[in-house]
């Protein structure tokens, strides 16, 4: 079994040292992007092939990766660079208007990934290390296939460091629980506005296999049933590559702004049935976005744009997960409205609050919202997550596990009954919509916590009163010793 970590590893640093090409690990991502999908890609080919009679890869057999790159002792130095680089029939050039009459959505998927990538190694000696390196997974080993999520656990910490203000990529954990409660089914048609590297649709695939799947039929209701769109480059590209390894083989996965989707055109036909999604917060957007808007709801926040219209794409009957930080779920002016909006065409049924390091090393702090659109909320739960006990914060060698949320998930209770058996504790609370402060004010604490911290405040409070009681005292006695001694 290959040492995951170790060619990654090594795959960086050969970037990194020994390229005058590549700048920073947002061109070694997009470089190591495009790479990992022509050799996955191939490699499901390879398994089509002997699965399907008559089956033909997309890709012109002198570009597929097992023809060019599989032979450690392949073309190198120059001739490979001009291979791939050559401005008439070179690799990209290739790709880039690939044509493919008896596949035209999966050549489609070649020409968007090489339409949105660049070929940064300028050295074909240190190309060639990459490739060899790369050629050390098997992805039709099941074991490889297996482990592959550890790589793509590598490349998120890495795509988290190059990241820009606003991406924060999610947790596993957070991933793999939000698509448990949500428990997508068999049918139902599964969207992320805001994809990254795929994370969610993923999780959402799994779930449906190891629950739903059990004949060819169902699995082909699957194949047709995810969809993702992603804006950025790099984690388009890897998304991609991502569904692909999970078995997709025309993903419904695209490279586009979410937020310039026409509001107004969204209909029955565009609504999807669950989105499970962690949209940008505190990124900018682009010019004119906010005019496709109603005007009670423009802005310039992304993730208030991103809830909008995610309860528009929303079915009637349709639920949503989402990744909010605190800044969404309090706040007047358009955010106010933005909140009527929801706990009027959506019941708000539950609200997980994060400590403040989920997102490590982005401390900010987040919440989960769960809620369904058809039915006004009439109560809102509230769950607090809390750190594993002696752990002051999470950390890149401490990060959130799944299996922490075993308490909750055991709280969790049945959408079927209204949640009936949820019962209030330390860490549960309910809040009537009524109750809520003015403006549709989410940012509630615990009642429990809000006694304890109250207690807490006074008792500081007189003891700090009678400390400066004292310190005044002395003072006084001690001028009136001076004076007197005079």
């Amino acid at each position: 079994m290959p040492n995951i970590a170790a060619i990654i590893k090594a795959v960086r640093n050969i970037m990194r040292d020994e390229d005058p090409g590549l700048s920073g690990d947002a061109q070694r991502l997009e470089q190591l992007g495009w790479m990992l999908f022509l050799k996955i890609l191939d490699e499901k080919d390879q398994e089509l092939e002997l699965l399907r009679k008559g089956y033909k890869s997309v890709v012109p057999h002198k570009f597929r990766w097992s023809t060019w790159a599989a032979d450690p002792e392949g073309i190198t130095g120059d001739e490979l660079i001009r291979f791939i680089d050559h401005p008439t029939d070179g690799l990209f050039v290739s790709l880039k208007d690939l044509k493919a009459p008896h596949d035209p959505a999966r050549s489609g998927i070649v020409r968007e990934v090489f339409d949105s990538v660049n070929n940064y190694i300028k050295s074909g000696v240190a190309m060639r290390k990459v490739i060899n390196q790369l050629n050390g997974f098997d992805f039709n080993n099941a074991d490889d296939r297996h482990i592959f999520g550890t790589i793509y656990e590598d490349i998120l910490r890495w795509l988290r460091d190059a990241s820009a203000k606003g991406e924060y990529y999610t947790p596993r954990a957070i991933t793999q629980l939000m698509t448990t409660v949500s428990a997508p089914r068999l049918g139902e048609r599964v969207l992320d506005p805001a994809s990254g590297t795929g994370g969610f649709l993923t999780a959402a695939i799994d779930h449906i296999r190891q629950n739903h799947v059990r004949t060819l039929d169902d699995e082909a209701s699957l194949q047709a049933s995810v969809t993702g769109w992603e804006y950025k480059p790099v984690s388009y590209v890897l998304g991609l590559t991502n569904l692909v390894l999970h078995g997709i083989e025309v993903p419904d996965f695209h490279s586009r702004d979410s937020l310039k989707t026409e509001y107004n055109s969204i209909g029955p036909r565009q609504q999807v049935d669950l989105i499970l999604a962690n949209p940008p917060f505190g990124a900018g957007i682009a010019d004119g976005v906010a005019t496709n808007f109603p005007a009670a709801y423009r802005c310039s926040e992304s993730a208030d744009l991103f809830l909008v219209l995610m309860i528009q794409l929303l079915k009637n009957g349709g639920r949503a997960a989402i990744v909010l930080p605190d800044g969404c779920i309090t706040g007047d002016g358009y955010k106010e409205r933005i909140r009527e909006k929801l706990l009027t065409d959506c019941n708000l049924h539950t609200i997980v609050r994060l400590p403040q390091s989920t997102f490590h090393p982005a401390t900010v702090s987040t919440n989960l919202l769960f809620f369904q659109k058809g039915e006004p909320t009439r109560e809102i739960w509230y769950y607090e997550h809390r750190l594993p006990e002696g752990q002051k914060s999470y950390s890149k060698t401490k990060a959130i596990q799944f299996e922490e949320f075993a308490p909750l998930l055991a709280w969790w209770g049945s959408s079927e009954n209204n949640y009936a058996a949820r019962v209030e504790t330390d860490v549960a609370w309910r809040v009537p919509v009524s109750a809520l402060k003015r403006g549709f004010d989410l940012d509630v604490k615990s009642p429990r916590s809000s006694v304890e911290e109250r207690e807490h405040g006074v008792a500081d409070c007189l003891a700090e009163l009678r400390g400066s009681i004292d310190r005044v005292s002395a003072a006084l006695t001690e001028l009136e010793n001076v004076y007197a001694e005079k």
